[in-house]
Formats: structure tokens, sequence, C-alpha cells
């Protein structure tokens, strides 16, 4: 291994030009190249889904130019398979920003859906894929708890997408399937019904993960390890926005636990990381828990492989430096699997590295090994570390259809475009 790059590693997120030789947007490139070998297909061209190696799909990015298909990453490493054994707040995850928004989603409420769309597979296959966080907007609708876009503040039938409870049966599945996976679930509550949430919690079979409140570290504690979590069966986060809910319903209110920077538009501008208006101050450290946003405000299908490229890893350094060196345990994105190469997985890798053992990335870590004292590493092992059947793929970038259609008869996209801008869709 380079010497430059054994320095480098040691403060990932912080390295300059000058350590390289070359431009930061190409650390990201220069990483996939050293630890994905030509035997794993990583950018190799392809025509089928079984061209690639596992945890690999066949697509493309068009928005930067490539647009003959290939060899994309479309799953995570799950740090804890590598290290195991530290605080919950030590590791970082990929969490999916409104998760249960997805392309093809059948309506069932009768009406055609006016609203965008932000994910492109299900639920359970977005947690076989490795990611371990998902944003859910819930709303009380007919009677029930739906998850939903709003248009001011409601629920309609045009932005309606399921009843929570199917997708909270969902993770319940995951988790019982998996024992030794955690999953933190982030709500923007608008449920009024009096104990609402703890019922559809309770009806999905979620209540026996739940980790209590009473629990949780204060004034920016370290968490419980992994390992005590899973022996526990506290394997289930749940936040909400709703601050009531903390004394009500035993739900924690999200920014007591968590810092998070600007969602949207404001969360996507090089060089910035703002908090969220919510949330204390990044550099705060009453808070173990650190959440970065990085999707715009109007997700856009074709246009998320390239803000998963450089931008994305960039914007980690920035919010990194931002929060006094505090890594995000939390990476919340629009359609997680599209990318030029690596993607957001690539980015966690490096992340987990740097923090759990500092090494470059998370694969270069050794169990019980010295911090620092990292080995040489070759292919990872991109296929599912949970012993449920791993996510499946599609053989296209596009895995659940093509979001930009929305079928409005009579409706122009540019005009969808200024109605559902006044929506509150974040």
């Amino acid at each position: 291994m380079p010497a430059s790059l054994s320095l480098c590693s040691r403060n990932m997120w912080t390295c300059t030009s000058a350590t390289f030789g070359m431009g930061t947007h190409y650390w990201p490139l220069f990483i996939t190249a050293l630890f994905f070998t030509a035997e794993s297909q990583l950018l190799d061209s392809c025509s089928t889904a079984t061209d690639c190696a596992p945890g690999l799909y066949c697509g493309n990015c068009p928005s930067l130019g490539k647009s003959q298909p290939f060899c994309i990453r479309g799953q995570a490493q799950i740090p804890t398979s590598m290290v195991s054994g530290l605080p919950f707040n030590k590791y970082s995850w990929l969490v999916t920003h409104n998760a249960f928004s997805i392309v093809d989603a059948p309506l069932l409420t009768g009406a055609q859906r006016v609203t965008f769309y932000n994910q492109e597979d299900s639920v359970t296959n977005q947690l076989r894929n490795g990611v371990r966080g998902l944003m859910l907007d819930m709303y009380d609708f007919e009677n029930d708890i739906w998850l939903c876009h709003s248009f001011r503040g409601r629920c309609y039938n045009f932005t309606a997408f399921e009843p929570a409870v199917d997708a909270l049966k969902e993770v319940e599945s995951f988790l019982t399937q998996n024992p030794s996976e955690i999953v933190t679930i982030i709500i923007e509550d608008y449920v009024r019904a009096p104990k609402g949430l703890t019922r559809v919690f309770a009806d999905a079979g979620l209540d026996k993960y739940w980790f209590p409140v009473a629990k949780m570290p204060r004034r920016g504690a370290d968490w419980p390890t992994v390992n005590s979590m899973v022996k526990n069966n506290y394997r289930l986060l749940v936040f909400t926005s709703d601050s009531s809910k903390e004394a009500s319903e035993g739900i924690a209110y999200q920014w007591k636990y968590m810092v998070e920077n600007e969602a949207g538009d404001p969360g996507v501008v090089p060089g910035s990381c703002p908090n969220r208006k919510e949330s204390k101050p990044l550099n705060s450290r009453s808070s173990s828990l650190f959440l970065m946003n990085y999707f715009p405000t109007i997700p856009v299908q074709n246009e998320a492989c390239k803000e998963h490229s450089a931008p994305l890893a960039d914007m980690v350094a920035t919010c990194y430096k931002a929060s006094g060196n505090m890594m995000p345990n939390f990476v919340a994105v629009n359609f997680y699997m599209r990318s030029d190469g690596g993607g957001v997985f690539d980015d966690l890798d490096r992340m987990n590295g740097q923090t759990l053992c500092g090494c470059a990335t998370v694969s270069a870590c050794q169990a019980g090994a010295p911090f620092g004292s990292c080995k040489a590493v070759g292919m990872p092992n991109t296929s599912s570390t949970t012993t449920g059947t791993a996510g499946s793929f599609s053989g296209s970038v596009q895995l659940s259809g093509d979001a930009s259609a929305v079928n409005v008869p009579g409706v122009s996209f540019m005009c969808l475009y200024l109605v559902l801008i006044t929506f509150c869709l974040l």
C-alpha cells in the first residue's frame, strides 16, 4: 500500500489533493479501482444482470455521459459483520429517504397517484440490500395510518401509498428472519389519532423488538453496543418528529437524540452542511447520532447516479468537518442503488473503515487488531451478509419503472412540477 494512502486512511475525509497528486473528485474512483479487482466486474460492460458478480447489477448513468450499460454496485457490506461489539453510534448506515415512495407502487386508493417517487424497490428488498434505516411519512387517512406524501399537510387518495402496517410488517419479517440485524425508523409524524403509532407498530408485531426510550442515552453518551442490543432484542429504533409522542407513547423525539443537516436542496449545496432548524448545531455533543441528508427537494430518477458519485463523497467530507469531525451515522438518499460505480455503498465502506478501524475501507478491518492495522484487500464481499435471501436485481437500472412517467391526462410535467413543489414532501 502506498505510504500516502496509509497516511490518508487515518483521516479519510480531510485528505487534500496534494496527498495523492490528484483532485479530491478522483478519490472515490481511486479507492474503487484499488479495492475492486477485474474479477468483481465492477464498471465492466454488461448486457444482463447475470453478466455482473453478486451484489452488482447492470445499469448505466446517462447524466454523466455513461449511456452504455456497465456493472454497478447495489448492495452494502454490513459493518457489524466486519467489526462487532462497538456502541451503535460508532457505525454508519444507509437510509432510504421516503422508503415507501416506490416507483410503480400499486394504486391502492383507486385514484391516479399525483406525486413524486423516491425509491425503486420494496422495503423488503431495500433491507436485503443493506439498507438499515427507513424514513417514513405517516398520516391519518381512511380511519387508519397510511404512508403518504402530503398536500398542505394532509394525505389524499392521490398522494397515498399504502397502510403503514403493511410496510412495518415487512420490517418485522426481516428482523425475525435476521436475528442479528438492527433497523432504524425515522417518522415524519402527522398522526393525530390517540396512541395511533403505538397501535400500528403493535399490529405489525414490532413491539417485541422495540428499543425502550427510557434506555436511550442522554447528553451525548454512547449507545449500547450492537452486541448487547441484539442480545436484549432491542433491534428496532424508532424516532418521531412529534415531540409530544415521547411522553404520550414512549416514542423517541428525533432531535433529542440526533443532529441532522438540512434536507432537500439546501442539503446538497457543495461545500455547505447547515443544520436543520429543528436540530441542534451539528457540532453539538449533546446528541450522539448524526443523520446526514443528501437528496434534492425534487427527486429526479435519472439524476441520482450523478448525485451519488463524487458530489456525495464530497458532501460527506463537508458534513464531517461541519460537525467537528463526527462521522454521520445515517446517510439518507433517494434511489439508493443508482451511481456511476460504487456509489453510496463505497462511501459507507470508507466511513466505517475510518471510524471502526482506521482503514481506507471497512473491508480492510481486522477483528481484534490495533486501530490502524489494515489488511490488504481485493474484491470486497458485496453480497448481503444477512441470513435471508440476498436482494434481487432486475438487470436494469430502472428497477421497477420510470419515476418520470407520471400519467396525469391533460397535465404537463411542468404544471405538475409547479403544483407539487408546494407539497410538503420532505
